[in-house]
């Protein structure tokens, strides 16, 4: 781990290539033969057993090859993350909007693992669920392999009790709290997903808890985890989030508006710990807030 950034790793395919450099040149056809090369002068190119890998080293399949990610320029990210929670199994952040959890694409130091390694020194921890780099609020890493799928298995047997807010319009007439079932498969655009005919694989509770003028607070509870369920549940109901660039229509891409971030938060997670026996409950310390009404 070099300040926070852990490598990267590739195993080498079947398939002939004169040297390594030449399959990382097809493999990665973005990243150029000069910054390989640079890489593997200040030693960040190696294989399995630490060997320093060079621009003339052989191909030889089966073999794994680390490296270190690099960015050019990578947007700085104005908000800050805060640690709930830590003990030798599991370490629970509070999330800002914004921050995307795990280094990809165009994010590698601004991300919560990276910055919550920096801040820690802790090489194995690894988030054991999901939460969009939209979504602010509670997310739980293990921090021991050891111990990791105990708590996975929670997420699995949808013994993980969570629970979001969100702000979106009203929904005249309706009958609290709703339950939505539907089924939810990814969309043509591969970044988003959308309702299809079948059978039901998601569901969502949703509970209105205060308004404001034409904005509603609501609790959401899931109980499926399916991908963006939450915005894709109430942007159906006609009642997009606030704030959302996906649903219902996708906005054109560009740079991030840090002053209107999607209205959903992961408020709490609560659990019986799988080691202890103890009951668990986390909750974060932001807060979604109702527009003041005009008068």
């Amino acid at each position: 781990m070099r300040d926070g950034v852990s490598p990267s790793y590739v195993w080498l395919p079947q398939g002939h290539w004169p040297t390594l450099l030449d399959f990382l040149l097809q493999r990665f056809p973005d990243v150029g033969a000069a910054i390989w090369i640079s890489r593997m002068a200040r030693g960040e190119v190696v294989a399995g057993d630490g060997q320093r890998q060079q621009p003339d080293s052989p191909f030889i399949r089966g073999k794994c090859i680390y490296y270190y990610r690099e960015l050019e320029h990578e947007a700085d990210i104005p908000f800050r993350e805060n640690i709930l929670y830590r003990d030798q199994h599991i370490l629970v952040a509070d999330k800002p909007h914004f921050l995307p959890v795990i280094p990809s694409g165009r994010f590698l130091r601004q991300t919560l693992l990276v910055r919550l390694k920096q801040a820690t020194g802790l090489e194995q921890l690894t988030p054991i669920h999901r939460l969009d780099r939209e979504t602010a609020g509670v997310i739980i890493f293990s921090l021991n392999p050891a111990s990791r799928g105990a708590y996975q298995a929670l997420f699995q047997s949808r013994e993980m009790r969570k629970q979001y807010q969100a702000l979106a319009g009203l929904l005249p007439d309706a009958q609290w709290p709703l339950i939505r079932r539907s089924r939810i498969e990814d969309d043509a655009q591969f970044f988003r997903s959308c309702e299809v005919p079948g059978e039901a694989n998601a569901e969502t509770r949703i509970e209105l808890q205060a308004h404001s003028g034409q904005v509603g607070q609501y609790l959401l509870q899931p109980v499926s985890g399916r991908k963006h369920q939450l915005r894709v549940h109430l942007a159906a109901l006609g009642i997009p989030i606030l704030n959302d660039s996906l649903y219902p229509t996708a906005r054109a891409c560009g740079d991030d508006d840090f002053t209107r971030p999607l209205q959903l938060l992961a408020k709490s997670i609560a659990f019986i710990d799988p080691l202890s026996g103890q009951a668990r409950y986390f909750e974060s310390r932001q807060q979604l807030l109702l527009p003041a009404c005009s008068n």
